[in-house]
């Protein structure tokens, strides 16, 4: 299924403010939200901006390493969710599909470095149909959220 990031929100929780990528998956009322460090958050949210901010983040210096030895990004695939025993959401899976000079290869990869490489270079993302049925959720809630832009001291 194809998805985009639609938004880096933060959501209050008892434990504190979580950061949130949220995905739109094509065809679809419902988004696929990933709670994701702050680091992450505002690596994705600086990498929609296409902003240069001068001297790389990490993410900007592997993309740099990446283009250097011939490779990009094809695509990213969120793949799978790694239940927790309390059945209390999960650890999202992802995979970084990588053309590179010797043909494609797949490379396993936290989802938020992921998506903050996508959100660099355009590369399509993709999210499985099971992750789809398993960590949807209404739009409605997160649309409410503050922007991690305007939460974040480090943008």
């Amino acid at each position: 299924m194809q998805a985009s990031i639609d938004a880096v929100r933060v959501a209050g929780t008892p434990e504190g403010p979580v950061p949130v990528v949220v995905l739109a998956v094509d065809g679809e009322d419902d988004v696929v939200p990933i709670f994701i460090g702050f680091n992450e958050a505002t690596s994705i949210a600086r990498g929609l901006e296409a902003d240069d901010i001068g001297r790389p983040l990490t993410h900007d210096l592997l993309l740099d390493v990446m283009e250097e030895l011939g490779s990009r990004i094809d695509r990213v695939v969120i793949n799978e969710i790694e239940q927790r025993e309390d059945g209390q959401g999960g650890t999202y899976i992802a995979d970084l599909h990588v053309q590179t000079p010797r043909g494609e290869t797949v490379i396993d990869a936290r989802p938020s470095d992921s998506l903050a490489l996508a959100a660099r270079t355009n590369a399509s993302i993709e999210v499985t149909e099971d992750v789809f049925a398993d960590g949807r959720d209404e739009s409605e809630k997160f649309e409410r959220l503050e922007d991690i832009r305007n939460v974040s001291g480090e943008m």
